[in-house]
């Protein structure tokens, strides 16, 4: 069989685990150690072994190394015990040792190249490679299996002062790349995983920066004064823009899903016009139960997204801006669009020409799809509508027996939410 560490760490005393990878190796335990032994034909027909070291000061990639020298020694008509005395294992033993050196950066570089790269969204995997290459340079040079409690809290901790929200991203991810390494056999089972342990609980978001000051972490919601204010003025925005948001308000979705839909993804349908959200391109595509996400265009979101149809066809209905090199606009320009038309501030440094100014205290994009579903519960949408329309999956045992699309009751509190809102223009 393959060598595998857990196997070794569970032998009992007298045991012994065959390598099929190396003929003739095997790891033997003892009552206090673990030993890699080659066992081979001795020139005059018997069998002899040789003791090339213990288990896990050498490692499997290293007693490999020195197998190889024993084999070819062997093969050459040499007798292993003559011709590899202990000083030359001991030589061999700290160069294999040198070669199988697994720092802080190859664990990376694993973790990225076998998980990320292939579980992860593009735009994901470029977030993962850059925090976890970019803010650990301290440590990539060491050995993986050597850093200690006190070098994950440093490194955390150093971060955490000044941009708290990216210190638990790095340390869940740098948790993650510790346990996918333990989980390969690269690092020893003994092993602690420190960044599970260290600061757990402690590391807390202190808000945006606003005049200078931390403001706290906000769930915001516009209220309907505020949601009028916005119908009214959609139109200073450019005409991209303006369908973005009218997407968010109308529909529930997320801006990442607003911004990469496609028009072969909207189709008539017997009770009206649907918009399929593909599988991979949301948010819960990792999850085995998740499944396409069907969108009921009703009201303004029709009008924009037929309207767009019309003059992109089954291509990207937002196109990129300028001269991006995306295939369709950037969940980030929505943001930018309605920093620039915020209400000044003292803290303001970009002198940018305004036509107008929105007069509602900043909001994010997002925060008009936390404002729909608030006023869909308001409007006494039953929980799991809600929950359906927004796309979420249904959680626990719930998720497993009650499998229901709620096609029809998403159409019907939809078309209740587009009603409210045009009521408050009347």
């Amino acid at each position: 069989m393959s060598f595998d560490a857990r196997q070794a760490k569970l032998l009992v005393p007298g045991a012994h685990i065959i390598v099929d990878d190396a003929p003739g190796l095997r790891l033997v335990a003892r009552a206090s150690r673990k030993s890699w032994v080659y066992r081979y034909k001795h020139s005059d027909g018997r069998m002899k072994q040789q003791v090339i070291g213990q288990w896990p000061a050498i490692s499997y990639a290293a007693a490999l190394g020195i197998w190889e020298s024993m084999r070819v020694a062997r093969e050459s008509g040499r007798d292993v015990a003559t011709a590899l005395p202990q000083k030359s294992l001991l030589a061999l033993a700290k160069k294999a040792k040198a070669d199988d050196f697994y720092s802080v950066r190859n664990l990376i570089d694993d973790y990225l190249r076998g998980h990320i790269n292939i579980n992860r969204k593009p735009k994901g995997v470029a977030e993962v490679t850059r925090l976890l290459t970019g803010y650990t340079n301290s440590i990539s040079d060491k050995p993986a299996a050597s850093i200690r409690r006190s070098d994950a809290f440093d490194l955390i901790e150093h971060l955490a002062t000044r941009a708290p929200v990216l210190a638990m991203q790095l340390r869940n991810e740098l948790g993650a790349a510790w346990d996918y390494a333990l989980d390969a056999g690269r690092i020893p089972d003994e092993t602690p995983n420190w960044w599970r342990l260290v600061l757990r609980g402690k590391i807390r978001s202190r808000g945006q920066i606003i005049a200078g000051k931390h403001a706290g972490v906000r769930k915001r919601v516009l209220s309907d004064a505020e949601m009028t204010v916005l119908l009214r003025w959609l139109p200073n925005f450019t005409a991209l823009i303006e369908d973005i948001l009218t997407m968010y308000i109308f529909t529930c979705t997320r801006g990442a899903e607003i911004v990469a839909i496609e028009g072969r993804e909207v189709c008539q349908e017997a009770d009206g016009w649907w918009w399929t959200i593909p599988k991979e391109k949301t948010k819960g595509a990792r999850h085995a139960g998740a499944t396409d996400h069907r969108v009921p265009l009703v009201g303004r979101a029709l009008d924009s997204v037929l309207r767009r149809k019309e003059a992109f066809g089954d291509g990207y209905l937002f196109p990129p801006m300028r001269d991006a090199q995306t295939p369709h606009t950037q969940q980030k320009a929505v943001g930018v669009a309605l920093w620039i038309v915020r209400p000044t501030t003292v803290t303001d440094r970009l002198p940018r020409a305004r036509a107008a100014i929105l007069p509602i205290e900043r909001f994010a994009p997002h925060d008009l799809r936390r404002t729909a579903r608030t006023k869909l519960a308001a409007l006494g949408c039953p929980e799991a509508v809600a929950e359906a329309i927004l796309g979420h999956l249904p959680p626990g045992i719930v998720g497993v027996y009650n499998r229901h699309a709620y096609d029809r009751e998403r159409r019907a509190w939809l078309e209740i939410l587009a009603a409210h809102w045009e009521s408050l223009l009347s």
